[in-house]
């Protein structure tokens, strides 16, 4: 990691005016993808985080609370 080049532009960096700062974190961070719901939703399946979820009873029924 060349952390001498990162000082030098991160000093250069801070001398700027608040404006051209921001222009900055706009064009570094503008292009960065979101992941989509399904990406999001087929991570959380393949990783098993909710496979706890099986073992659990089901504790509620339609007939449960009042109607919206």
């Amino acid at each position: 990691m060349n952390t001498k080049l990162i000082d030098s532009l991160v000093q250069i960096i801070q001398t700027l005016s608040e404006e051209e700062q921001l222009l900055i974190k706009f064009k570094l961070f503008s292009n960065i993808p979101y992941p989509s719901t399904a990406e999001i939703t087929q991570l959380a399946h393949s990783g098993g985080v909710f496979d706890f979820l099986q073992d659990e009873p089901d504790i509620y029924t339609l007939e449960d609370g009042e109607p919206i």
